[in-house]
């Protein structure tokens, strides 16, 4: 069957537009810590928590909202962790019971792999206060994966993967992990922990043929790993470079695998929210 999907694109906004989001979301603290000083862009490694970049978290919680997201697959975690819980949140209240005819096991529920037990547990304990602070009766299921990282090949390339991952199929897939900085071992005496190679992980590649038509991939920077997935991806994706936004957009445009995968790009084009 000949299919085309449209993945839709947030439109760009000020940044008083932007702040004033989250503000009315009761998100006001992200605000006023993303006026703090951020990293110097050539410190590479860094030992705290990012600062809240508004403008990515409003485009991440967007592209979730109007295509209707129902299973996220993060790689990394950090504050849009917690912008991913809360737009799905959304869309559970709204469209759990529809959802429940299609064929998705994990709906409105979020995994998110970490190679640092730091930063997983600032994340853990981020979502719990927010949970609680915005008074979410029902938070969506998050299901953290510890997981370390190690030098592999992928058809010959060296690079790295994560050495757990979680079962799922994911219709939307972040990619903004892990730090080069962490894997371990090494491939011929070649490693990503030297400051001049750069993050180059497979673990997307490797379960591509699983993933059901209109399936979104977003890579926030990455621009090598990017070129990377595109030279030995099997299937028809779409790419778009967002230059402004610093995105690489991957959209699987395949024809529809059946009754049901139809039924699930149906839900996403017809249901829109108030």
């Amino acid at each position: 069957m000949k299919f085309s999907y449209k993945y839709k694109k947030p439109i760009n906004k000020n940044n008083k537009f932007i702040e004033n989001f989250f503000i009315k979301k009761g998100l006001k603290l992200l605000v006023d810590l993303s006026k703090k000083k951020k990293p110097s862009v050539n410190q590479m490694v860094v030992n705290e928590p990012y600062i809240p970049e508004l403008d990515d978290l409003y485009n991440l919680y967007q592209y979730i909202l109007i295509n209707k997201r129902t299973t996220i697959l993060e790689f990394g975690s950090g504050w849009s962790t917690l912008i991913f819980s809360l737009a799905l949140n959304e869309l559970s209240n709204k469209f759990f019971n529809e959802v429940k005819q299609l064929r998705r096991n994990n709906p409105f529920e979020l995994f998110v792999v970490e190679n640092e037990k730091k930063y997983l547990n600032i994340t853990k304990n981020r979502i719990l206060k927010f949970n609680k602070y915005l008074k979410i009766k029902k938070p969506i299921k998050i299901k953290y994966f510890l997981s370390d990282v190690e030098m592999t090949t992928f058809e010959n390339r060296i690079c790295t993967q994560y050495k757990k991952l979680p079962l799922c199929n994911p219709d939307f897939i972040y990619l903004d992990g892990p730090t080069q900085f962490k894997a371990k071992k090494d491939i011929n005496g070649i490693s990503t922990r030297h400051k001049d190679m750069m993050p180059m992980v497979c673990d997307i590649l490797k379960f591509e043929y699983f993933y059901t038509p209109g399936t979104i991939i977003i890579c926030d920077g990455r621009g090598v790993n990017t070129k990377f997935l595109k030279d030995h991806f099997k299937r028809n994706w779409k790419y778009i470079n967002d230059k402004n936004n610093d995105q690489h957009i991957f959209c699987l445009n395949d024809p529809v695998l059946e009754k049901l995968n139809k039924l699930q790009l149906e839900y996403d084009k017809k249901n829109k929210l108030d």
